[in-house]
């Protein structure tokens, strides 16, 4: 392992980073978009210097095939929009360049300032953009050029001894960004990681924010968590944390309900099926994750037991049970058509109703009651395969 030092005031020397070479962190470089390592290469031939970070290195020493591949710089928005014609720039508050190559799209973020907050563009050198990030884990820099892994922070210990440490301070780190509480959550079953008792005791004091948090941020979260392969104990976690309640309250009632066992016991059944097609490969999307993780509930709420069912209300169904988050209308009548066929129910594509299922009046109904009960109730059916 090698060291970066810089000098202090006296001109003394001072440690920096710790920098660990290919055989130290064994990243394997097929697992690296080869789009991702010819954007770093070339903001490196202009001069720039420019890393993948966070998530994706992650990844990357655990051996797992990265999903997105972030990368910094310390060239301007500007700058970087100027090298890339198959680009553009995104945000007011905290600009960002989105680099596309076909389908794919990968975001260049500058260096942060200390002073930079969610809300301003200050932007400063890399000693300072690492101590922006939110936890150790997400601070590590590699070169794919030089193949080396630049920690300024502990990171690769942390990330050895399966822990989660939080770079800002606990007391304004959630106060900041309600998202990292959402992230610390996933992060800890995804990479396997304990969070300590100051972290956790943090997180269930800050928990009520994640209510001031945009709903297309909540959103994003919340299929990043479903399609995880990891999304079962990822949802046990916010239930045991009391954090469900911030991002589904219209299903949160049939959690801490009268029957909640056999309400818990159908959706983590259907999350298990979930994580499993997804680990395995098999055709994933938003539409699966939305069918997977509401079919216990819709059932719960009697949306099978009628003799008819128009299609279209059934989706607005599906979307008054995720309120307020909001997911694309596409996305949620394909979910509507694959619960409907795990539950065996003819479509009619061109009237666009189905012969027998659920309706909007069921719906309706169970809120009416619900409001009028102090003790929740539950039922719940088979959910299918």
């Amino acid at each position: 392992m090698l060291v970066r030092y810089s000098t202090d005031k006296k001109g003394r020397p001072m440690k920096q980073a710790e920098i660990y070479q290919s055989p130290e962190h064994k990243i394997n470089k097929n697992l690296i978009d080869r789009d991702a390592i010819s954007v770093i290469e070339k903001l490196n031939r202009w001069g720039f210097q420019s890393y993948i970070v966070g998530g994706a290195v992650r990844d990357l020493m655990a051996s797992r095939e990265p999903k997105d591949f972030d990368i910094v710089t310390d060239a301007l928005p500007e700058e970087v929009r100027k090298i890339f014609r198959n680009s553009r720039i995104i945000g007011r508050r905290f600009k960002l360049v989105h680099i596309y190559f076909g389908s794919k799209i990968f975001e260049v973020a500058t260096f942060r300032s200390l002073q930079s907050t969610n809300n301003n563009n200050d932007y400063g050198a890399i000693e300072e953009d690492v101590q922006r990030r939110d936890f150790s884990i997400n601070a590590l820099y590699y070169n794919p050029i030089d193949d080396q892994v630049i920690d300024y922070i502990g990171g690769v210990k942390d990330l050895r001894s399966r822990k989660l440490r939080s770079i800002i301070d606990l007391k304004t780190t959630f106060e900041e960004d309600p998202v990292r509480i959402i992230r610390a959550i996933k992060y800890s079953r995804i990479s396997n990681l304990k969070i300590p008792l100051k972290l956790l005791l943090q997180i269930k004091k800050d928990g009520y924010r994640i209510d001031t948090v945009s709903v297309s941020r909540l959103i994003e979260e919340v299929f990043k968590i479903l399609l995880s392969g990891n999304s079962k104990n990822i949802i046990k976690d916010f239930i045991k944390y009391n954090l469900f309640q911030y991002l589904f309250p219209e299903i949160n009632d049939a959690v801490v309900g009268r029957n909640r066992k056999e309400f818990l016991t159908t959706l983590y059944f259907d999350l298990e099926k979930l994580d499993k097609k997804v680990n395995r490969g098999e055709e994933k999307s938003k539409a699966l994750a939305l069918a997977y993780f509401l079919d216990s509930y819709l059932t719960g709420l009697g949306c099978f037991n009628t003799k008819n069912i128009v299609l279209k209300d059934f989706v607005q169904t599906i979307k008054d049970c995720i309120k307020p988050l909001i997911a694309p209308n596409i996305d949620v009548e394909e979910a509507a058509r694959i619960i409907l066929k795990r539950k065996n129910i003819k479509i009619s594509g061109k009237k666009r109703y189905v012969k027998k299922g659920g309706n909007r009046a069921g719906f309706n109904k169970f809120k009416k009651i619900r409001k009028h009960e102090n003790e929740k109730s539950w039922s719940t059916n088979s959910t299918g395969v």
